[in-house]
């Protein structure tokens, strides 16, 4: 089983990432900034950090350099993900030798699971991901199959015969001709 690190400041974010890497069966340790991060990838020695760019303490751009300068660490894949989506981060990230770099406002979750397969090398991207630094184009997928009908219940011989609908209400009568004026005498 694959480890792979969550390194997010955003607590409700790291969980929610945390959960879906644990649901896909990879083992998943977590920092909540850079400082924390390098300690952790140094004790774990993950095969994959996911890491937000923006962080209190080392950035990571910064956790990126130090990890690559560090022979224990130097070798682990990294994702960077952030909310920057100018060129000149994105050369930053992978000039500081980052394997992908995702930036939020254009994929969703899924597009970071297939990110995580796919720089794992244990599963194809299903699609390239959009935003994403180095991304392989996907070998186009196979029409998917045509769902079948959905079966129809026979009808059950023991079950009670529905009600017959209700009559439809009777229509109203029609008003009573207005019977003739008398002549009035004069």
């Amino acid at each position: 089983m694959s480890k792979v690190m969550v390194v997010e400041d955003d607590a409700n974010l790291r969980e929610i990432y945390s959960i879906r890497i644990t649901a896909e069966g990879y083992e998943v340790v977590s920092a909540g900034d850079g400082e924390e991060a390098l300690a952790v990838a140094v004790r774990e020695k993950p095969d994959l950090i996911l890491s937000d760019v923006m962080m209190p303490k080392i950035s990571g751009f910064d956790m990126l350099d130090i990890l690559r300068s560090t022979p224990e660490t130097a070798n682990i894949k990294v994702i960077m993900m952030t909310a920057l989506s100018a060129d000149d981060q994105r050369q930053r990230g992978e000039r500081l030798g980052a394997n992908k770099y995702l930036v939020k406002s254009q994929v969703g979750i899924e597009d970071v699971i297939n990110t995580i397969h796919e720089t794992l090398g244990d599963r194809a991207a299903a699609a390239p991901v959009p935003g994403a630094l180095n991304a392989a184009p996907a070998a186009p997928a196979a029409p998917a199959p045509a769902p079948a009908p959905a079966p129809v219940p026979a009808p059950d011989p023991m079950a009670a015969p529905a009600p017959a609908p209700a009559p439809a209400p009777a229509p109203a009568p029609a008003p009573a001709p207005a019977a003739p004026e008398a002549p009035v005498a004069q």
